[in-house]
């Protein structure tokens, strides 16, 4: 029998000794801050100090912490059923889920599978894939074709389509599977379009178009590995490129979904839909994990003509009630124009807002280690020309009573959209300061 913790100082010696965090080595881990509780837009420490979260706790929690929308439809939901196997068994939730998802993407995607992760979400996407050529008996479409720097998730599957040299994974590049990489989209997302930067990418599908299945790429939007924001053209002609060579499109929305971008989907940037997407992070509003893939019928309808039409994926907590809930409230909030509403004057608009207060991050554009400052929508980036010292830029980000999480080169934000404008002046403020401060 287990000894409660008595103090903030057991538990976190015990997280030290035996709990492993993303990214991180067991034996000499970066330092781990003790939380106790959120609320609204703060990260209450274990010594009551109050800290300004600027990452929405990795881009999900989009309407800051506990919010009384999302809190109440989880309690009407746990008194009835907090969770039911989704195999041979329908529930409502699922079903406004679905409905919603459907309502808000572009009218070809009918089709929603709801996974437990995005990662999983991912996952499915790639299998939706594969299985709809072996299905149409086209066996020789396995390879997936993907941008270099991109990032799609930890699982094998979801790696072997991240970038192959500077990613996450390099350790695992002998394992995994080996996939058709095109370069990275040069064109940034301001300056004009040139139709030759996809000729590399195009050149790759005339070559090979009859082994490659899909195209899987982040939207306007390179996440985890760079925060690159590219040209909507790109996505436009990438369009044109799989109908052109009979290759499936798929885009991952998982980070730029739900209005992070200044558009709902990032894809709406360039008035374009995939044949399958893959959304999560911000689906509950960061409070619990849910993702979903969506499929055109087209795709759905290709998998279920095969000789095996089931598409093989069934998560244990697939559909689950509690997060189908959590989901719900979550883009009603977001969608909801009402006198009540969380953003009264449009969720858009309010995008706007914070676009053009993440713009005083240009501060230090100039600043001799400042390689690069860029915004788009609810995202501001501060690229530097040497790798981060995560720990200490933190910690004196915390000094400041401001959460950031920066990596590799990047000092970057994506705050929760209910920051005020002083809020998000702070931050903007304390970033820009502690660079001064440090470099």
């Amino acid at each position: 029998m287990h000894k409660k913790f008595e103090n903030t100082q057991q538990w976190l010696d015990f997280d030290r000794e035996h709990l492993w965090h993303p990214y991180t080595s067991m034996h000499s881990p970066l330092p781990c801050y003790p939380v106790v509780a959120t609320d609204g837009a703060y990260i209450e420490l274990a010594d009551g100090q109050r800290l300004l979260d600027g990452m929405s706790s990795w881009w999900a929690a989009i309407h800051g912490y506990n919010h009384p929308v999302i809190r109440a439809a989880l309690s009407e939901q746990l008194l009835t059923m907090p969770h039911i196997m989704f195999g041979g068994i329908a529930h409502p939730m699922a079903s406004e889920l679905g409905q919603r998802l459907i309502d808000i993407t572009p009218e070809p995607l009918q089709h929603v599978f709801l996974a437990d992760s995005g990662s999983i979400a991912i996952e499915v996407a790639l299998k939706m894939a594969l299985q709809y050529w072996q299905s149409l008996g086209h066996l020789n479409k396995r390879k997936l074709l993907t941008v270099r720097g991109g990032y799609h998730g930890d699982p094998f599957a979801c790696m072997s389509v991240g970038d192959p040299d500077n990613g996450q994974h390099h350790l695992f590049t002998e394992v995994i599977s080996k996939q058709v990489y095109a370069p990275r989209p040069t064109i940034t997302f301001s300056e004009a379009w040139e139709p030759s930067d996809i000729d590399a990418l195009r050149e790759l599908l005339e070559q090979q178009h009859n082994d490659i299945a899909a195209v899987i790429i982040e939207p306007i939007v390179q996440g985890a590995v760079s925060m690159r924001f590219y040209h909507p053209s790109y996505l436009a002609s990438l369009r044109q490129l799989c109908d052109e060579f009979s290759v499936l499109l798929i885009f991952d929305e998982i980070a730029t979904g739900f209005g992070r971008t200044g558009e709902l989907f990032a894809m709406s940037h360039a008035d374009v839909c995939p044949d399958i997407l893959a959304i999560g992070k911000a689906l509950t509003g960061g409070t619990m994990t849910l993702a979903a893939t969506l499929a055109s019928r087209k795709v759905s309808q290709g998998i279920s003509s095969g000789s095996a039409p089931m598409l093989m994926h069934g998560p244990t907590f697939m559909a689950n009630p509690l997060a189908c809930a959590a989901a719900c409230a979550s883009i009603d909030i977001l969608l909801d124009e009402s006198s009540e509403a969380t953003y009264p004057e449009g969720w858009r608009n309010r995008i706007s807002a914070i676009e053009r207060s993440l713009k005083s991050l240009e501060q230090v554009a100039d600043h001799p280690a400042v390689a690069n400052v860029r915004v788009l929508g609810a995202i501001g980036v501060v690229q530097m020309h040497n790798l981060v010292d995560v720990a200490k830029v933190q910690a004196r980000l915390v000094e400041k009573s401001v959460w950031v999480r920066p990596f590799g080169h990047l000092i970057y934000v994506m705050p929760p959209y209910i920051l005020s404008a002083e809020q998000l002046s702070h931050l903007c403020t304390s970033i820009v300061d502690t660079i001064i401060e440090l470099y």
